[in-house]
């Protein structure tokens, strides 16, 4: 039920009214008697999401790269799009980006379909394509300054340099720039026009382990800072790291969909409990009499299948009272690895390629 209150146009009187959403009521001003019709509107889904994505397809001759795939990203939330090479990722962003045209599908970005208004939504968008590449002889300074007065509204570029911890370079050409800088400067040059959703493809591909976390970090800066991000990705860790939703793309189709808590809720193997170098035998027979599935596997380690977690607490109960000695415990849950692998029967390289599981 809604309130509104309205004002009469003759008499100028407060009208109180109630009403569902979606409905259209009449209503007689109780002053003046002036008839009038008062309409509760249904909330808009925009207001809860950034990007609405509705039966997306592209089709090149006899290849369909995207295939009648729909989701949603929450506004403010990191959403990783996962898969890999030639799965369909980058056409699909490319096609929200407005880059490509759909073949078929419509797109909202905070509710305005981007073939009729796609003047205000650039303004509202920040993009790092895969392939990133800026003016050898700026400096990185003068790159965010070039790039920013290509759109009507800027952000400080004193703020973007010190949120991408840029100041110490800020005066290198971009030439002379590390592969992690330029991925960062790639980032910068996204925020200039001060963004409500970022787009980042492969922002992370070729770089070594420790830029590859720098960047990582810049990345969970911009939702701290209230972006919208919608990440694509190869690689499991990335999205397991910083992703709040994840969308798993194989051949052109969204084969799953979720947080990763849902992900591996939904997908995944029973987590592992493993006891390090148990000092006790009869620590088998104890668990087994509480119904748990035990297993041992050499020099006095074991492990037990735990289908929830509340199972770890009374697993840790039964060795204090029964006053078992050890030396560590490690839990191990399925990751999107195996999550991958067990939906699709292959396994991602580095390089983001395929390869299948005999």
């Amino acid at each position: 039920m809604i309130e509104k209150n309205v004002r009469c146009p003759k008499c100028h009187e407060i009208v109180s009214i109630s009403g569902e959403p979606g409905v259209i009521l009449s209503v007689i001003c109780p002053k003046c008697g002036s008839h009038g019709k008062v309409t509760f509107k249904k909330p808009s889904m925009y207001r809860d999401y950034a990007i609405e994505v509705s039966n997306l397809k592209k089709v090149y001759s006899d290849l369909i790269a995207v295939n009648n795939i729909s989701f949603s990203v929450k506004k403010g939330e990191i959403f990783a799009f996962l898969g890999p090479n030639g799965a369909g990722k980058t056409t699909t962003v490319e096609i929200i980006e407005s880059i490509r045209e759909p073949t078929a599908g419509n797109i909202k970005i905070f509710g305005k379909d981007i073939k009729t208004s796609f003047d205000q939504v650039k303004e509202i968008i920040g993009v790092l394509p895969q392939e990133f590449y800026s003016f050898e002889r700026l400096t990185v300074r003068e790159t965010l300054i070039y790039f920013s007065s290509l759109y009507m509204k800027h952000a400080d570029i004193d703020e973007i340099i010190k949120s991408m911890d840029l100041k110490s370079s800020e005066k290198m050409l971009y030439k002379n720039l590390s592969g992690g800088l330029k991925q960062r400067v790639g980032v910068a040059i996204a925020l200039v026009n001060d963004p409500d959703i970022v787009f980042l493809d492969e922002p992370t591909t070729g770089l070594d382990p420790k830029a590859r976390r720098e960047v990582w970090k810049v990345i969970a800066g911009l939702r701290n800072r209230g972006k919208t991000v919608f990440l694509t990705t190869h690689y499991m860790e990335e999205a397991e790291y910083l992703a709040d939703h994840i969308g798993i793309i194989h051949k052109g189709i969204i084969i799953a969909e979720g947080s990763l808590e849902e992900l591996v809720n939904k997908y995944g193997n029973e987590s592992i409990l493993r006891i390090k170098n148990c000092k006790s035998k009869d620590i088998i027979d104890v668990l087994k009499g509480h119904r748990f599935e035990v297993k041992t596997e050499g020099n006095g380690d074991i492990s037990i299948k735990i289908e929830y977690k509340e199972r770890i607490v009374e697993i840790l109960s039964i060795l204090k009272h029964e006053c078992i000695e050890y030396d560590t415990i490690d839990i191990q849950r399925s990751n999107l690895e195996e999550i991958f692998l067990k939906l699709t029967g292959a396994k991602l390289s580095e390089g983001g390629n395929e390869s299948k599981i005999h």
